[in-house]
Parts: structure tokens; C-alpha cells; sequence
């Protein structure tokens, strides 16, 4: 098992709910999943969306990591390295 990139080595614990994708919303659109910008708090939708607006949102320089904004998910995902960790253990999946 490899190490978490220096990107998911200090992950806050952030466990506020989270509406929805603000540029979906704006355009009208859905999204599968949500995700949020450890760095600033941005909500964006997944992969699984048709927008990726989570992803487009890591290309910031400074925001390369988020965090499932889904209940009950506890991961994070580093876009750069493509590899995340699940929060509650050690584990790291890539």
C-alpha cells in the first residue's frame, strides 16, 4: 500500500451538509454526486456528472483536493494524483 500524496496528508474534518453544485444550480442542471473543496468549500459535481465541475474547480491552482459531500462519506480525493483515502482508517485507494 502506498502513502497518501502530501496533498491528502491533512484533510480537515468537515462534516457540514452541503445543497448542491452552485454552477449546475445557476444553469439549471443535476448532478450525481457532490463534492467540496478542502481548501476553500466550493461544491462541485462528480466525475459522474455531466459538468464535472468538481474536477474543472481542482484545476485551481492551491485546490487539488476534495471531499465527498455525500452523508455518510468519509473520503477525500487528491484530482493531481488521481488517489484518495478513506478518513475514518489508514486505507488508501487509488
Amino acid at each position: 500500500m502506498r502513502a497518501p500524496c502530501e496533498h491528502l496528508k491533512s484533510v480537515p474534518n468537515d462534516p457540514k451538509p452541503r445543497q448542491g453544485c452552485g454552477p449546475c444550480l445557476a444553469k439549471g442542471d443535476t448532478w450525481v454526486h457532490l463534492r467540496f473543496c478542502v481548501a476553500c468549500g466550493a461544491v462541485g459535481c462528480c466525475d459522474e456528472s455531466p459538468n464535472r465541475h468538481a474536477r474543472a474547480h481542482a484545476a485551481t491552482p492551491g485546490h487539488p483536493v476534495a471531499r465527498s459531500a455525500e452523508p455518510g462519506e468519509m473520503w477525500a480525493f487528491c484530482y493531481p494524483h488521481d488517489g484518495g483515502i478513506e478518513l475514518e482508517g489508514p486505507e488508501l485507494w487509488a
